[in-house]
């Protein structure tokens, strides 16, 4: 017994298909490389800590404030820095996964971004 599969199009629908998706590598490839060349920042402790990280989550910038010294605090200035080093990079983070997403559909395409 033979079995018809009825064409949907055959070769012109995959062509069709191939280019698509070479078109969105292309698109990712190009806002990744952008995303990574930008810059995010954040603060905390009312904008005594500032920080700034780039696409690839490295740590370009650190200011901080001299109010924010406290030698018998060292742990408050700490934390104060954790919590603008976490903002940041969720930033960039969530940014990347927002426009990403804008151009996959929102597919998750582990490995990506």
């Amino acid at each position: 017994m033979k079995v018809r599969i009825p064409n949907s199009g055959g070769a012109g629908n995959m062509n069709q298909m191939l280019k698509q998706a070479q078109k969105m590598q292309e698109d990712m490839a190009a806002l990744q490389q952008d995303l990574e060349q930008r810059e995010y920042t954040a603060t905390s402790g009312g904008g005594m800590i500032e920080v700034t990280v780039d696409g690839k989550h490295l740590i370009k910038q650190i200011k901080i404030s001299p109010e924010a010294v406290d030698p018998d605090d060292v742990e408050m200035l700490e934390d104060l820095i954790t919590v603008a080093v976490n903002e940041a990079v969720n930033n960039a983070v969530k940014t990347s996964e927002e426009e990403m997403g804008a151009i996959t559909g929102g597919l998750n395409m582990p490995g990506l971004f």
